[in-house]
């Protein structure tokens, strides 16, 4: 991980305390540190951690705020999401690396340091919403008109002037209107009274 060695943190130097980290992730990193099947591509977040020692434990505290730029889930065009986080991460010295939980992770005493870019990735992307759209009428018209066209259930909205989808398609959809294989299990139903 040569290339984020900035996120290198040395923890066998640090000293008993709290100790104060600052890094902007900014295009660069997210770039670097994505993958090709990463939504994240770009962004801007401000990280600030703390690290306190007791002994040979290190309580990393972070705190992200920021925004990231994910595709629509709607429309494909880009979306400026925002990152608000708030994240803790344990680090104990041992013999070899491990995760024991989703917080509390063990690195090898002699080698005395953790790398914290990709914890910080993760921390990103686990605070993005899992659905991802545009605000109504703000989505790519020309993708909008296509999904239209596609849809299983017609909508009859016609004052609507957003060709975005509508979330409460389900709803609208007229209560008394059922599939005919129902209504001859109903009347089976009604046979055996």
């Amino acid at each position: 991980m040569g290339k984020f060695s900035l996120y290198n943190v040395p923890l066998r130097n640090l000293s008993e305390g709290i100790h104060q980290l600052d890094y902007t992730l900014g295009d660069q990193y997210f770039k670097l540190i994505g993958d090709s099947d990463s939504d994240v591509k770009k962004g801007h977040v401000k990280v600030e951690a703390t690290v306190k020692r007791v002994s040979s434990t290190f309580e990393f505290n972070f705190s992200l705020e920021g925004t990231v730029t994910v595709p629509c889930d709607r429309c494909l065009d880009d979306i400026i999401i925002e990152v608000n986080s708030n994240n803790r991460l344990i680090v104990k010295f041992g013999k070899e690396y491990s995760e024991e939980s989703d917080e509390v992770v063990i690195i090898p005493e002699e080698e005395g340091e953790i790398n914290i870019a990709w914890f910080l990735y993760e921390f990103v992307t686990l605070s993005i919403p899992m659905k991802r759209v545009h605000a109504p009428g703000k989505c790519n018209k020309t993708m909008s008109t296509k999904l239209n066209k596609h849809k299983a259930v017609s909508s009859s909205d016609d004052d609507s002037d957003d060709d975005d989808f509508d979330d409460s398609t389900e709803e609208s959809i007229d209560e008394d209107v059922t599939d005919p294989r129902w209504d001859a299990l109903k009347g089976l139903v009604g046979d055996e009274e």
